[in-house]
């Protein structure tokens, strides 16, 4: 069996920006209903993104076969010379004529405030992408569009592919309904604490409970590790320290990343989680979601000093 991965998911240009003073010093309250301002960004920068984008980037790493699902605008040419380049399968990533990739535009202030505009562009047709007659060892659908996720669900469900449900920052397009509609179609689950808790408020079942009708559920939890709830057994994977603190953005992606990829290897859920763990403290360490760029070797160093395991040879 091909030991790929189908990564269904956003793609996306992050496009972030630095305001060098506080917005509340010039959005004044009894003036808000007339709101005009403009603010002077010298610091800037364009990061590659996306969920899809950044679960490949994070197997590819550890020597994965990351195959990205989705869609792209006519502008994405860049991204997919940098995936190409890095040796990640394009063959799936789809472009929609006339269209822009997705593309969230953020600017932050001193205080760490941001103000967020988001564009789907693409990302709107994630729908039409089918993976139909594709084979994967596992997939994972991760944050895309609503009808795009439910889309690639069912068909990775019809194909007999296993996938994860990824919630991630698709929690709000989720009801009851949704939740329980996807959960019967996936065989494990990965959210953060956070999302663990929404979910079990909108579905009014215990995380726990959930897992007893999956293979596995994934909860990651930071800089406390993460809980593996799989054959009616609870199990706290152990963190790891990070070199420093630098940016958590595309952390869960890379966890993801690492997760899938142990899976493919055959390891335990156990040892994929850890690897996950791993492969989110290296992220944390830099700025942007594909930025750290360790070795396979130093990877398996961290992972060897911190869980006693090492990478497949």
């Amino acid at each position: 069996m091909t030991n790929s991965v189908l990564v269904c998911g956003s793609m996306a240009f992050d496009t972030i920006a630095v305001f060098e003073g506080r917005f509340k010093e010039h959005i004044l309250a009894d003036r808000i209903h007339s709101l005009s301002v403009s603010f002077l960004v010298p610091s800037m920068r364009k990061e590659y993104g996306g969920c899809s984008g950044n679960i490949a980037y994070s197997m590819q790493l550890l020597g994965g076969k990351p195959v990205p699902v989705a869609t792209v605008g006519e502008d994405a040419g860049e991204y997919l010379e940098r995936l190409q380049g890095l040796g990640i399968d394009v063959s799936r990533i789809k472009t929609i004529p006339e269209t822009f990739t997705a593309q969230c535009f953020i600017t932050t202030d001193l205080d760490d405030n941001q103000i967020t505009a988001f564009h789907p562009g693409a990302m709107a047709f994630a729908a039409q992408n089918d993976v139909t007659g594709a084979t994967a060892a596992w997939a994972i659908v991760a944050p895309d569009a609503k009808e795009g996720m439910f889309a690639h669900a069912e068909r990775l469900n019809k194909s007999g592919i296993p996938f994860i449900f990824d919630l991630g920052q698709a929690m709000p397009l989720f009801d009851r309904d949704d939740l329980e509609r996807m959960l019967k179609m996936a065989q494990a689950l990965t959210v953060n604490d956070y999302e663990a808790s929404v979910v079990e408020q909108r579905t009014g079942r215990s995380i726990e409970d959930i897992a007893r009708d999956l293979i596995a559920v994934v909860v990651t939890r930071g800089a406390e590790g993460a809980t593996l709830y799989t054959e009616g057994k609870t199990t706290q994977i152990a963190p790891v320290r990070a070199a420093q603190v630098v940016d958590p953005t595309g952390c869960g992606d890379s966890q993801r990343g690492g997760l899938l990829y142990g899976l493919t290897c055959g390891w335990s859920w156990e040892d994929s989680c850890r690897l996950g763990n791993v492969m989110g403290a290296l992220k944390i360490a830099s700025r942007g979601p594909q930025n750290y760029a360790p070795s396979r070797a130093e990877i398996d160093a961290v992972l060897h000093a911190t869980y006693g395991i090492h990478l497949p040879a």
